[in-house]
C-alpha cells in the first residue's frame, strides 16, 4: 500500500498556517495508523469503532473549534475543517461521529445555553466521557423540519416530550440528546439524557452506506425534562439550522478528504495495472479522467479555504457555505466513481476504499440538506425569490 502524502498540484499547503498544517498532518497519521486497517472490518461488520474515541478525544477534536475555557482545544475554522477532511478520508462515519459531536452537540450548547449547562457538558464532550446526539430529522419531515410534530407541553418544573426522530447518528450510543421541538408552536432545543423515562433510541439497521457509523431512531413517550435542561437561547427554526450551518461546513471539508482518498487509489493504481502492454495510466481516456478529478479536488480546496478564511473573520454567509456543501458533495461522489470506473471490476473489492466511499457518499450528499435544497438556498439569495413552494 502506498503511503499517502496529500493532493495539493497547485501548492494550497503554501495558504495554511504552520499550526493549521501540523494539525492537519496530526489527523492524517493517526487515521492511517488508528482507522484504516480496521475500518473496512467495521463496515463490513456494521459497526463503529469505539476504541477510537478517547484518541480523538485526547487529540483534541471534539469541539476543536470552541473555547479553551470549556475544554476545547480553540483551533481556527480552516485547521477544524482540515481535520473534517482527514477524518473523512478515513471514513465518513468517522468524520460524521465527530462532526456531530462538536457541530451538532456542542455547538448548539455553547450557543444556546446558560453557563451552568456550558460548563457542566462542554468538557464532558470535549473528552469523550459524554456523547451526544441531534435530534431534528422526523419520519416525515426532513427538508421541511418547521413541520415536525414532536412536541413540548409545559408543566410543573419541566416539560413533557412527545414524538419521534429519525436518521439520528450516534443516537443508540449518545448519553445526552439535543431535540428539537414545539412549545406553544415555537420550536425550542432541550437536553434529553439518557435514562429519562419513556426515551428510547433503536439502532437503524440495513443500511448499504454509512455502515460504520450508528444511525438510529429517538422516540419520547412522555417524556419528563426538568427545566435546567431547556437551552434557554434557542428560539425558532433558526436555530437548529444555525446548528447544521456548523455541520455543512464540516461536510464541504470532509468530502474533500474523501476524493482525495478515491483520486490516490485511482492514480497508483493507474500506474501499477497493465493492459495491452502498458500501463492504463498511459492511455488518453485515463488521463484525462484522472486530470478532471485533480481540477475538482483543487477547485474545492480552494472553495474551502476561502469559506474557512470568511468563517474566522465572521463574515461567512450561510448561502455560501450552501454552495460549498453542495459542490464539493456531488463532485465528491463523481469522483468516487470515475474511480471505480479506473479500478474496473477491482473497484468493488474492499482491498480499495472506493465503493465504501461512493457508498458513504450517498448518504452524505443527502444529509445537512439536500443537493435540491441547497440549490434553492442559493437561487434565493442571488435572485430574491424563494423557490421552496
Amino acid at each position: 500500500m502506498n503511503k499517502f502524502t496529500g493532493v495539493d498540484y497547485l501548492e494550497i499547503d503554501s495558504l495554511f498556517s504552520e499550526d493549521e498544517i501540523l494539525v492537519r498532518n496530526t489527523v492524517r497519521e493517526f487515521i492511517d495508523s488508528e482507522v484504516i486497517p480496521v475500518i473496512e472490518k467495521h463496515y463490513r461488520e456494521d459497526t463503529f469503532p469505539m476504541q477510537i474515541i478517547p484518541q480523538m478525544a485526547e487529540m483534541g477534536l471534539f469541539g476543536s473549534n470552541l473555547p479553551a475555557e470549556y475544554g476545547c482545544a480553540e483551533m481556527n475554522n480552516v485547521a477544524y475543517g482540515l481535520v473534517m477532511q482527514e477524518l473523512e478520508r478515513g471514513d465518513s462515519g468517522v468524520r460524521s461521529f465527530v462532526s456531530v459531536q462538536s457541530a451538532l452537540v456542542m455547538y448548539p450548547i455553547f450557543t444556546f445555553g446558560n453557563e451552568e449547562q456550558k460548563k457542566y457538558w462542554l468538557p464532558k464532550l470535549a473528552k469523550g466521557e459524554k456523547i451526544g446526539c441531534f435530534g431534528l430529522t422526523e419520519p416525515d419531515y426532513g427538508s421541511n423540519p418547521a413541520g415536525m410534530v414532536t412536541h413540548a407541553e409545559k408543566v410543573k418544573g419541566g416539560y413533557v416530550l412527545n414524538g419521534a426522530k429519525m436518521w439520528i447518528t450516534n443516537g443508540t450510543i449518545a448519553d445526552v440528546a439535543i431535540v428539537w421541538a414545539k412549545l406553544n408552536g415555537i420550536i425550542r432545543g432541550f437536553l434529553v439524557e439518557k435514562g429519562m423515562d419513556g426515551f428510547s433510541a433503536p439502532e437503524m439497521k440495513g443500511k448499504h452506506s454509512l455502515r460504520a457509523s450508528i444511525t438510529s431512531e429517538l422516540i419520547f413517550q412522555d417524556v419528563f425534562v426538568p427545566d435546567k435542561n431547556l437551552l434557554p437561547g434557542s428560539d425558532g427554526l433558526k436555530s437548529p439550522l444555525m446548528c447544521l450551518n456548523q455541520a455543512r461546513y464540516g461536510i464541504a471539508w470532509g468530502v474533500v478528504g474523501s476524493m482525495m482518498a478515491c483520486y490516490d487509489t485511482a492514480l497508483n493504481y493507474a500506474k501499477s495495472r497493465i493492459q495491452f502492454s502498458k500501463p492504463i495510466a498511459a492511455y488518453q481516456i485515463t488521463q484525462e479522467k484522472l486530470v478532471y478529478m485533480l481540477t475538482e479536488i483543487t477547485k474545492a480546496q480552494l472553495l474551502n479555504i476561502q469559506i474557512g478564511r470568511l468563517k474566522d473573520k465572521g463574515t461567512v454567509k450561510h448561502t455560501q457555505i450552501s454552495m460549498a456543501k453542495r459542490n464539493n458533495c456531488e463532485k465528491a461522489l463523481e469522483i468516487a466513481r470515475i474511480s471505480r470506473e479506473i479500478l474496473g471490476a477491482n473497484g468493488i473489492l474492499d482491498e480499495y476504499p472506493v465503493m465504501r466511499h461512493s457508498a458513504n457518499l450517498e448518504s452524505v450528499k443527502t444529509y445537512e440538506g439536500t443537493h435540491e435544497m441547497h440549490t434553492l438556498i442559493i437561487g434565493e439569495d442571488i435572485t430574491g425569490y424563494p423557490a421552496f413552494d
